[in-house]
């Protein structure tokens, strides 16, 4: 990889796009930016359903700029593409994904970046998603899991770091009902609190538990910034 290129990274605030970023590091590149997508409806960011303060709270805690775009899923595309144009202006011409192994995301990045004319670099791209998560853990990061699907996770759940244990607990789970270990397919997702790009680690101090539209979430309404 190019260390000549302007690097931004799709934040979700969860393992993969970190670790990704990690990797993107690693390789020598040097992102600039974090770009993050908010759901213009619930005030909270795709997927994740996280507080958009707590996303930019981790963007301060590793010191990198953030951009957070308000969107729908009806618009997406659009409002990414829109983001990634103001980023542009920035001298971005390089987004980093967290994507693992779903085509059809894989196929979304490179026709949208083909169009924005910007390169895309997927560095978790088909890893086997057990290595990822051991890779995450070893390199030092901290994560817990904020939402959940509730068809196969309980309430216990909300809130567990990801971890050998963590990941003991998921292989068990996953002998009922083949869930992808990452949580590529919408299963879980998680939070980073800490780890080796971090400059501050984000405590949660105050959080309940929430059952939203088929989905467990943790919802974390107090935290701080810890010096390291």
């Amino acid at each position: 990889m190019s260390q000549g290129l302007k690097v931004a990274v799709s934040w979700s605030g969860g393992k993969d796009s970190c670790l990704s970023l990690y990797r993107a590091i690693c390789s020598g590149l040097q992102p600039c930016f974090l770009l993050n997508m908010v759901n213009r409806d619930a005030k909270r960011s795709m997927s994740h359903g996280l507080d958009p303060k707590l996303i930019a709270a981790q963007a301060e805690a590793m010191e990198i700029p953030i951009l957070q775009r308000e969107t729908t899923w009806d618009t997406y595309e659009q409002e990414f593409k829109e983001a990634v144009a103001v980023l542009k202006q920035q001298g971005v011409d390089t987004i980093v994904f967290g994507d693992i192994d779903l085509e059809e995301h894989k196929e979304w990045v490179e026709r949208v970046c083909g169009e924005l004319e910007v390169i895309a670099i997927l560095p978790l791209w088909g890893d086997e998603p057990h290595a990822l998560l051991n890779s995450f853990i070893q390199a030092g990061f901290e994560a817990i899991v904020v939402s959940a699907k509730a068809e196969f996770f309980g309430d216990e759940w909300l809130g567990k770091k990801v971890s050998q244990e963590f990941i003991g607990e998921l292989s068990r789970l996953n002998e009922e009902f083949n869930l992808h270990p990452c949580g590529e397919q919408g299963e879980y997702h998680t939070f980073v609190v800490d780890g080796p790009i971090f400059k501050r680690r984000i405590k949660i101090i105050d959080s309940h538990k929430v059952l939203r539209e088929g989905y467990r979430f943790l919802d974390i309404s107090r935290y701080e910034l810890e010096g390291k």
